[in-house]
């Protein structure tokens, strides 16, 4: 038995679930248990894409804490106590937050295979899984990650270079030590603008008041050129810009401003695009 369990809060956009479902049963075959987990915004906005494949939703409860992750984490486990238990356990979420879980299932002797659009998986969370599949435009664009483990090689060939021929002084002359301190600090002043960006990202939702259409369209670019994007996608990065509130709608939010934007489908909107930018209004 195979089993796909999504994290709809990370994996948001229909066209990355339709295009796992495609390259997981043309290369493992039909997958009997499929579950999408996540915030009922986020599940409306899947609402096509989990009928067409058959998805059973679960929301997670509203409360202060996302509950998505650890829902996900129960059923695994529950799935992995069975008897037998699956051959295969489809993780459909790029977060490093399931690495615990991938560790327990693969000593229950269960392969795991993760699903994730290529700029939401964690680097670190790679390998613990027995495959990664990409999804997105991007999945090419990511694989090229490891690179920075040969950059390492150079520094490690200098330094065995002066013990190879301890007789050339001036070799040694030309590789001072304080060359190596400074290649070494220049990798460490990127994690400083990454800790700072997580503590912005934390900021509470801005008043309703305070909200204009210039600050909505500074944090989702995408939406001005105009084009249909993903909801769950444009409401994370609101969430994640601090102008929307975890419980909050994403709908409410955009038809307080019908001059601007245009929600589609009517019924239950899972796209969302700028029809009047502010200076043209």
């Amino acid at each position: 038995m195979r089993v796909f369990l999504i994290d709809a809060d990370n994996l948001s956009s229909p066209g990355w679930v339709d295009e796992a479902f495609k390259a997981l049963e043309t290369a493992e075959g039909s997958l009997a248990v499929r579950r999408a987990y996540g915030s009922a915004e986020n599940l409306k906005g899947l609402a096509e894409t989990l009928r067409t494949w058959a998805i059973r939703p679960f929301v997670n409860l509203s409360l202060s804490k996302n509950t998505t992750d650890i829902a996900l984490a129960a059923d695994a486990m529950a799935f992995a106590c069975q008897q037998p238990a699956p051959a295969m356990i489809v993780i459909g979420s790029g977060d490093a937050d399931f690495v615990p879980l991938v560790v327990r299932l693969r000593e229950r002797g269960i392969q795991v295979v993760c699903v994730s659009e290529a700029s939401k998986m964690a680097p670190e969370a790679v390998p613990a899984y027995d495959r990664v599949l990409y999804v997105g435009h991007a999945a090419s664009a990511r694989r090229p990650t490891p690179s920075p483990a040969p950059a390492a090689a150079p520094t490690k060939a200098r330094r065995s270079a002066p013990a190879a021929a301890p007789a050339a002084k001036a070799a040694a002359k030309k590789v001072p030590a304080k060359k190596a301190v400074a290649r070494k600090e220049v990798p460490a002043a990127p994690p400083a603008p990454k800790e700072s960006a997580r503590k912005t990202a934390a900021k509470p939702a801005a008043p309703a008041d305070a909200l204009t259409v210039p600050r909505i369209l500074a944090a989702v670019p995408a939406l001005e050129a105009g084009a249909w994007q993903p909801l769950g996608d444009v409401a994370k990065a609101l969430r994640d810009g601090g102008l929307l509130g975890k419980s909050a709608l994403s709908t409410k939010l955009f038809k307080k401003f019908p001059a601007h934007f245009e929600l589609r489908p009517g019924r239950q909107p899972n796209e969302v695009r700028l029809v009047s930018s502010p200076a043209s209004a």
